[in-house]
């Protein structure tokens, strides 16, 4: 069975697009392609981090994190060659679907004094990326069993050709973007 979100993309949002921009087939307008979530971990700090770290990002999104890992050493960062600088995780199809609605319906207004997203965090692609204080505005994280608190990056990557086109998408998604002035 597709995700509620899927299923609301190929049944509304997806003609409402069409309506909108003018397209002139299916294969043109905007779709989700993956969410990258990813949580950089300094090792120096203490020694149990990352698998803290992965063991945190596996609740959240139901999948086994990658080790992210330095390619080149960098002296001012006391950074080697190899050393394991974070994790990731990438989703696609029914689990981007599922962690995106469970991003904005419960995540996102778990967070304090939350006005809405920027929208000035688009690259130019039309990729959207936001960055999370902390891991325990997911529900799946019990409070008690923490031991650090991890922020995290969430890019939103989607086929859509400029930074209007995925504004439109996340829109009508369900993004809560915050008013412009």
């Amino acid at each position: 069975m597709k995700p509620r979100l899927q299923q609301k993309y190929s049944t509304t949002i997806r003609p409402a697009l069409m309506d909108k921009r003018k397209y002139g087939n299916v294969h043109q307008v905007p779709r989700l392609e993956k969410i990258v979530i990813r949580m950089g971990v300094s090792t120096a700090l203490e020694k149990g981090a990352v698998e803290d770290a992965m063991k945190d990002l596996s609740m959240i999104t139901g999948r086994k994190p990658v080790l992210d890992r330095a390619r080149k050493s960098v002296a001012n960062f006391k950074l080697r060659k190899g050393q394991t600088i974070g994790c990731h995780v990438t989703l696609r199809r029914e689990a981007m679907f599922e962690f995106f609605d469970r991003l904005i319906a419960t995540a996102l207004p778990r967070i304090r004094d939350f006005r809405g997203l920027s929208v000035r965090s688009f690259d130019g692609r039309g990729n959207y990326t936001l960055g999370l204080e902390d891991q325990t505005i997911f529900p799946e994280i019990d409070l008690d069993k923490i031991k650090r608190h991890q922020g995290m990056d969430v890019t939103i990557v989607t086929t859509a050709q400029s930074n209007d086109e995925a504004l439109d998408l996340l829109k009508l998604l369900g993004m809560p973007f915050a008013e412009s002035k």
